[in-house]
């Protein structure tokens, strides 16, 4: 399983606003728990930060390091956000992956984490 601890961090350059960090990655992969079958999906990762902010190549080594796990997608949507969030201590942060056709369905799952307060949006 992933380990957390190659997440890196630095320290945010402006820890007084709020403002909003997108990261998109588009080439995630897991393992079908159940058929062993490789899943991809896109992990779009949304945060405000606090103090710290998340170092880009640390997080493409810890998404790919999943790539040989069998997870189910709430499962692995999940541990993402809380290791991200233990790493991190954002002030908000959500993160949603988008799974590819699997059996004729598509699958978006969004877990959040903090006061979603502090994130001005517009969808």
């Amino acid at each position: 399983m992933a380990d957390s601890s190659i997440i890196e961090v630095f320290p945010n350059p402006h820890p007084d606003r709020n403002y909003l960090i997108f990261h998109t990655a588009h080439e995630f992969t897991s393992l079908c728990p159940v058929t062993s079958q490789p899943d991809f999906a896109r992990v779009a990762l949304r945060y405000v930060a606090q103090r710290t902010c998340i170092e880009l190549r640390s997080l493409k080594l810890y998404l790919h390091s999943y790539r040989n796990d069998g997870i189910f997608y709430e499962d692995v949507t999940n541990k993402i956000l809380n290791d991200l969030v233990e790493r991190c201590e954002p002030r908000w942060m959500e993160l949603e992956t988008a799974w590819s056709v699997r059996g004729g369905i598509d699958s978006v799952i969004s877990a959040q984490h903090g006061d979603s307060t502090v994130v001005h949006r517009h969808t």
